[in-house]
């Protein structure tokens, strides 16, 4: 109903449960994310696709096992039933079902996806969140695409800073298949007991059992079997006794998932990427498509802390305001210590999702999904607690002021024309908008924005066709702290020298912090036991 003139409205100005603005120094933080992530894909040969935000409802469908019922379902207006994308891979492999002519490629994707799951703002678990796929498409030597692919990973978590502070966990379809049938799981329940196994890393084991037998009527005795395997963590130490284990290699799935591991660890030890991965045997990715390697990327804050089922671990929530449940999908629970970030980005290959759509030829697929939201919380929580210097709001490199005595005009017209010769050299420069600036305005402008070099104009100066260059923010006794005169003539080369300077001593600052790893100790030197099935 509409509004009598003069009657307030009464709805409350919020944005939907889920969903947040972006703005000023978070949007900064999140387009570096974005920019570093795509300088990786493009440097792998990349190319980019755009897809729609809402599909067909039939063909989500049946993709996403127990997480279909996350899907957000458009209402039907009269028109096809369809329904908002889950994530990026299922509108991929329909894309590729429909451009047959399309055999192979490396394409990337970074777009919103929507899941109605229950929020923890703070932590990334968004309803609405954007998602930066990469995938190879086609039919290849078995495991170099994926090597490439974790390498791929490996290189982006470095660039935007991690420095080794990040575990890639891998695991094999095919062999948890091949587990599951040695304990004893029946074939029709293996999707429903992967599913649960997946839920290791926010449930104890208990709690996974449980839903297992009471909710999923699995034989008590195979559940006890299944939990001697998927608790084992390693590296090829690991992956070795697995591979020995005679029960296990009598397996087919088995076998061939243990022997695609092991072809794809002599990859990785090229690619340098051995050392930041962990074969962990409860990674089992609940999605329904995927066929074979599986990986998730964790960290510190991925997982809630151990003690967080602890009363005194609890945070409570704010006045007012229920404590948040699993029972209360629509609560937020950034307050709740139960609930971590989760994996920062997941993937695996899934061979046959094309196939499902065309009904004809199969295409091989392999990807990741990086969850930019997740790894912004991640970054942001570091930032704060390493006090990082302050971000540039934006990219400007020269702000031009003007100064002078009685009489000033402002010197509109100069600043307008050094702005302009800038601008013409591909430099990014900004001046006030005011016709008669002060000087202390124009310098607290340029700070707020970060802006590393100020151009100063002067009557005097610029009648002997000169002017002043500042680097901003050097320290007293500096030689240059009050700014160096130099010819108007010269002032797009010298800018440019002092900008190109300028971003050489970053990258060596950079490069000096990179070289100091953290020692790693979240993968275990010696593999664990592998437990004997009869």
């Amino acid at each position: 109903m509409g509004k009598e003139k003069g009657e307030k409205l009464t709805f409350q100005l919020k944005t939907p449960k889920g969903t947040k603005d972006w703005e000023g120094r978070d949007m900064v933080i999140r387009d570096k994310i974005f920019s570093t992530i795509t300088d990786v894909f493009k440097r792998h040969g990349a190319v980019t696709i755009d897809t729609p935000v809402f599909e067909l409802k039939e063909i989500l469908a049946g993709k996403y096992g127990e997480d279909s019922k996350l899907i957000y379902d458009l209402a039907d207006q009269g028109g096809e039933l369809c329904s908002l994308r889950y994530d990026l891979t299922v509108p991929f492999a329909r894309w590729l079902a429909m451009n047959s002519s399309v055999q192979s490629i490396k394409r990337y994707h970074i777009a919103k996806v929507y899941r109605r799951d229950q929020p923890a703002m703070t932590k990334g678990r968004m309803r609405e969140f954007y998602q930066c796929d990469f995938d190879i498409a086609g039919v290849y030597d078995p495991m170099l695409p994926d090597a490439e692919i974790l390498r791929i990973t490996s290189e982006i978590f470095e660039a935007l800073g991690w420095q080794g502070r990040y575990t890639i966990k891998i695991n094999h379809r095919k062999i948890l298949d091949g587990i599951f049938e040695v304990c004893g799981v029946p074939k029709d329940k293996l999707r429903t007991i992967s599913s649960a196994v997946d839920k290791l890393d926010k449930s104890p084991w208990a709690e996974v059992r449980r839903e297992m037998t009471e909710e999923k009527g699995l034989d008590g005795d195979v559940a006890d079997r299944i939990g001697e395997y998927v608790n084992l963590k390693g590296s090829r130490d690991l992956l070795a006794k697995l591979s020995a284990h005679p029960t296990l290699s009598a397996n087919a799935d088995a076998k061939k998932g243990l022997d695609d591991m092991n072809l794809l660890f002599d990859y990785l030890d090229i690619f340098e990427v051995t050392d930041k991965v962990s074969l962990d045997m409860s990674l089992a990715r609940g999605l329904d498509y995927y066929t074979g390697v599986i990986y998730e990327v964790v960290t510190e804050g991925s997982a809630p802390p151990a003690t967080s089922g602890a009363p005194s671990q609890e945070v409570a929530p704010k006045k007012g305001k229920k404590k948040p449940t699993a029972n209360d999908p629509d609560e937020d629970r950034s307050s709740d210590p139960t609930v971590g970030v989760g994996s920062v980005a997941a993937g695996g290959r899934y061979d046959e999702l094309v196939g499902m759509f065309s009904g004809k030829q199969q295409i091989p697929c392999v990807g990741i999904s990086f969850g930019v939201d997740r790894i912004f919380s991640i970054t942001k929580a570091r930032m704060e607690k390493e006090k990082a210097t302050a971000l540039r709001l934006n990219e400007v490199d020269v702000f031009i002021m003007a100064f002078g005595g009685k009489g000033f005009d402002g010197l509109l017209k100069q600043r307008m024309e050094v702005a302009k010769e800038l601008w013409n050299a591909g430099v990014k420069a900004e001046f006030s908008w005011k016709v008669k600036p002060k000087l202390p305005q124009q310098f607290k402008q340029a700070e707020q924005g970060g802006v590393p070099f100020a151009i100063i104009l002067g009557e005097d100066e610029l009648a002997q066709g000169k002017l002043k260059i500042k680097q901003m923010g050097l320290p007293e006794g500096h030689p240059e702290k009050d700014g160096v005169m130099i010819e108007k003539v010269n002032l797009v080369p010298e800018v440019k020298a002092r900008l190109a300077a300028l971003a050489e001593e970053a990258a060596v600052a950079d490069g000096a912090a990179r070289i100091k790893i953290q020692d790693r100790d979240d993968v275990p030197n010696e593999a664990p036991a592998i437990p004997t099935v009869s």
